[in-house]
């Protein structure tokens, strides 16, 4: 049960530091750039589940099960968005915007997959 309860309570905390990211992204750029907060989002998230997951496979007794379910499934997976990015990605596809959509997917996965690593090797 406590599992469950931190998943909930992650989700929950990431959900709403997601929204109140685009929030902030279309406060900063407008909602022609409201994909900057999901962009956001999902980098740091790449970033701290990178961070985590070398936490625990180095330092297995460091991060209690618990806590770990909170941050990673709960948190982070309330936080990153990769539905809310296809949809964009397929948004800018559909209104004929191939070059912004090669870009945004870029932008996400090449510093996605970085912010990972970077999370990773700065726990090691």
């Amino acid at each position: 049960m406590i599992n469950i309860l931190a998943v909930f309570t992650g989700g929950g905390l990431g959900a709403v530091l997601r929204y109140l990211t685009t929030l902030a992204a279309v406060k900063l750029f407008g909602n022609t750039y409201a994909f900057a907060g999901t962009l956001c989002a999902n980098i740091t998230g790449c970033f701290i589940i990178g961070y985590i997951f070398s936490l625990t496979l180095h330092k297995a007794d460091f991060i209690p099960p618990e806590l770990k379910l909170f941050l990673t499934v709960g948190f982070l997976g309330g936080l990153t968005t990769f539905s809310t990015f296809s949809c964009e990605s397929f948004c800018f596809i559909k209104d004929g915007k191939i070059l912004y959509a090669i870009l945004y997917i870029s932008a996400s996965l090449i510093p996605g997959i970085a912010a990972t690593y970077a999370g990773y090797t700065l726990a090691k």
